[in-house]
């Protein structure tokens, strides 16, 4: 089983609001997870990202690959260092 940390979308039309969750890869979008590791709202100024680093770091650390927009928001939450 592959394993992806990537977003889902919540919020209304036009006003995104994400979770930053671990989910199988085959599962659709805004389907079925494995676990949540936190939240992203990119409306406010700056982007409000609340992440739990040390859930992120064990993730990924067991084999969970994060897809690019997950990555970016994770180096900037801090769970994982620029390459």
């Amino acid at each position: 089983m592959a394993v992806k940390i990537r977003l889902t979308r919540l919020g209304d039309k036009k006003s995104p609001f994400y979770r930053v969750i671990v989910a199988d890869s085959r599962s659709p979008r805004d389907g079925r997870f494995i676990d949540i590791l936190g939240t992203y709202n990119p409306l406010t100024d700056p982007a409000e990202i609340k992440i739990d680093n040390e859930k992120a770091r064990t993730w990924i650390k067991n084999g969970a690959q994060p897809t690019d927009t997950a990555r970016d928001i994770l180096v900037k939450s801090g769970a994982i260092e620029k390459k």
